[in-house]
């Protein structure tokens, strides 16, 4: 906790509060603090008012679920400060986030629409990242820092070893055509080099990743807002479907309680109560 005397600038706290996070987490979060102390006017977060975020929270146009992201993320600052003796009250506690429609059964392809994007893919290196996204389960961030160095054979396939969200490593497993596929990127690649190169040879970023998704997706003909992490989502929903223990699935994705992993099984339910009733 920090020192009555100590006095952070906003800047310096949201910083603080960003500290560690995902590139993506870190990248909207600060996004929506600045904009908040922009509204009232570059004031402290001391000397904000249970007003003042409501009067914010007012402002917020977009979706129900784009605004419980932003309430959200305020609401963590203002947990944040707390914790480290910025204010003397969270009043974060008192805002209610608004409740947004789950559209998550949205963003789940069928195996064939999974299919389809692969096949849509216009080079070996994107086909290889869209099988990956989908095989392993990862997270886009997760794809474009992998190294050489994180590869290793097993069996007729492989494993990776992957830094994920909240500073957590786990390690997945590939089956042999998807491992065969990323061994041939390799070339001269030494174990420090990136597995998926950019054009400047670094790490791919993850915008490019999005293009890549995006550009097969509309060449396959299929709808919708079609992200990296649809894949992710389909590789749950899919493995689920077919009989994967619900654990190994929270461990695969590096989910951090089985609660998060379930909400698959609700979004993609394999019996309902109306199909019991007679269907003239």
């Amino acid at each position: 906790m920090l020192n009555n005397s100590t006095t952070l600038t906003n800047s310096e706290l949201i910083d603080l509060w960003l500290y560690g996070k995902s590139p993506n987490t870190v990248d909207g979060y600060r996004r929506y603090a600045e904009r908040f102390f922009l509204h009232v006017n570059n004031k402290r977060i001391s000397d904000c008012t249970l007003m003042d975020i409501h009067l914010w929270a007012m402002t917020l146009s977009k979706s129900d679920n784009s605004k419980r992201v932003a309430v959200g993320a305020i609401k963590s600052l203002f947990s944040f400060a707390k914790e480290l003796g910025v204010i003397p009250s969270n009043l974060g506690i008192l805002v209610k986030s608004p409740k947004g429609k789950n559209r998550l059964a949205e963003r789940i392809l069928t195996e064939e629409q999974v299919q389809l994007l692969i096949n849509a893919t216009t080079n070996k290196r994107d086909r290889t990242i869209v099988r990956l996204l989908y095989f392993a389960g990862l997270r886009v961030s997760e794809l474009c820092e992998l190294k050489w160095r994180d590869l290793k054979p097993r069996g007729e396939g492989g494993q990776i070893t992957v830094f994920g969200k909240g500073d957590k490593t786990r390690t997945v497993l590939v089956g042999a055509g998807v491992w065969k596929e990323i061994c041939d990127l390799k070339d001269s690649a030494k174990k420090d080099d990136p597995v998926f190169v950019s054009g400047k040879g670094g790490h791919l970023c993850r915008s490019m990743v999005f293009h890549i998704v995006k550009n097969a997706a509309t060449r396959a003909g299929i709808e919708g807002n079609v992200s990296p992490h649809w894949l992710r989502h389909s590789h749950a929903s899919h493995s689920l479907d077919r009989g994967a223990p619900i654990h190994l699935l929270q461990r695969t994705l590096g989910h951090s309680s089985v609660a998060i992993t379930e909400m698959y099984l609700h979004a993609r339910p394999t019996d309902s109560s109306g199909l019991y009733l007679p269907d003239s």
